[in-house]
């Protein structure tokens, strides 16, 4: 397998932002980490052997880069809006230095980006997916929460929170290009039923339901009770969904 471990300098944050790439081909997939997770944490806990198989063959290529939830949505010293406001630079940096360093290493993927993650990545996953519909047209979320709230607690009229809220700004959303930008994409939000997973079945009911509403497509699966909130349930997860992916021709 192709692997680099690599950096660079990104002005939005101001400081050496570390990123891993797996794979020599295929469609790009920015993979986000559980919380305060680094850029090896996917290898780390077995979902890269876990995908082998398609990244061998060149359907995928995994950009893993670090987190800086320590900052935002983790950071209990501050105010829900400053949380929002650290994870907005961390937004500018994925969309306006990382996403332009994969569409120059990967040329045929102008467009059609892919995004997963587990707990907070699932999070971060369909917040960038609902925000960069033009950008991000596939994403795998396993057991993510995806209401502010969880990290900010009440936020009232916060229009920075709101923004990173994809419950909210989602059930309110009247923007048809938007809309129809969500209808071509392909969306799979996965939830365990198991061991810690409540929060996150709760929320992954409640978007499903938005979903709905909104006349969306998505693939929303829970599987058993004895699925945890667990990297044991994720390994099992992301292949399945990568086959389907591929049965689909999504990758």
């Amino acid at each position: 397998m192709h692997f680099e471990s690599r950096s660079h300098y990104s002005g939005s944050l101001g400081r050496e932002m570390y990123f891993n790439v797996y794979g020599h081909a295929g469609k790009p997939i920015i993979v986000f980490p559980s919380s305060g997770g680094s850029h090896n944490e996917y290898a780390d806990f077995g979902m890269i052997e876990a995908c082998q198989s398609w990244i061998d063959r060149g359907l995928v290529r995994f950009y893993t880069p670090q987190s800086i939830d320590s900052e935002s949505w983790l950071a209990d010293g501050k105010s829900g809006h400053d949380m929002s406001k650290a994870h907005n630079a961390y937004d500018s940096y994925i969309i306006h230095e990382l996403v332009q360093l994969i569409r120059h290493e990967n040329p045929e993927y102008p467009h059609g980006l892919g995004l997963t993650g587990c707990s907070m990545g699932a999070f971060h996953t369909i917040n960038f997916a609902l925000k960069h519909p033009d950008i991000f047209d596939t994403s795998v979320a396993l057991s993510g929460v995806y209401d502010a709230r969880f990290f900010t607690g009440d936020f009232y009229s916060d229009d920075v929170i709101y923004y990173n809220s994809p419950l909210d700004f989602l059930s309110n959303m009247n923007d048809n290009w938007f809309i129809n930008q969500y209808k071509s994409n392909r969306f799979i939000i996965s939830v365990g039923q198991g061991s810690w997973e409540a929060p996150h079945i709760a929320d992954t009911r409640r978007l499903q339901l938005v979903f709905g509403y909104k006349g969306i497509p998505g693939w929303f699966d829970y599987w058993g009770h004895d699925v945890p909130h667990d990297w044991s349930a994720w390994r099992r997860q992301m292949p399945h969904f990568l086959a389907n992916l591929e049965n689909d021709g999504w990758i």
